[in-house]
């Protein structure tokens, strides 16, 4: 258990905690924060988001420079992103703040390109590299969620809605790369057929 599979597991503790904050009937009232309110549940669940989100950017970094990757982090590593963001999207969707088909086709996504991930593994023994794309749905993902959360801070008292900017932005992207995962990959299936 290295330094990046800590971060890793405790990424994924949490998220528990992360939906406790959000999913209780708690009553904490607001906060005025750069000109916008912002209800405290939601604060402090947008912060232990960033910090779920930042233990994701460590860990690889340090796996990779230190020469640590192990087969438990290559399992539980993208586990852990894909159960933050879907969590996060689904919660939201109570929230009432991303439409259900938008959270729809980002689940169906991710649950698609991991067991495409799988299937490679499984066939060629290598793990699928994120392309530029796909960096750019994360990037934009967990920036979208935290906007979403804290109502736009900082651009709401200009009236521009990044949050929802990025979530689109994050849907285009997600099914861009989801598209092009399942294209360079498409001789996997092509294989099974002439077998």
């Amino acid at each position: 258990m290295n330094l990046p599979n800590k971060l890793t597991v405790i990424r994924i503790f949490m998220i528990p905690l992360f939906v406790l904050v959000l999913c209780l009937p708690l009553s904490w009232g607001s906060l005025s924060v750069g000109g916008t309110l912002i209800p405290v549940v939601q604060l402090i669940g947008a912060l232990i988001f960033a910090v779920a989100s930042l233990t994701d950017f460590a860990d690889g970094q340090i796996a990779r420079k230190q020469h640590l990757v192990t087969n438990f982090g290559k399992f539980a590593d993208p586990l852990a992103d894909k159960m933050l963001v879907m969590t996060a999207f689904i919660i939201l969707v109570s929230l009432e703040k991303v439409p259900s088909w938008v959270a729809a086709i980002i689940v169906c996504r991710e649950l698609a390109v991991t067991g495409l991930r799988l299937i490679v593994v499984e066939n060629d023994g290598e793990v699928i590299a994120a392309a530029m794309p796909g960096k750019i749905k994360t990037m934009t993902q967990m920036f979208s969620i935290i906007f979403l959360l804290l109502n736009n801070i900082f651009f709401a008292i200009i009236g521009i809605p990044i949050g929802e900017i990025l979530l689109y932005i994050c849907l285009f992207f997600t099914v861009y790369s989801g598209a092009e995962y399942f294209i360079n990959s498409r001789s996997i299936f092509t294989d099974s057929f002439d077998k």
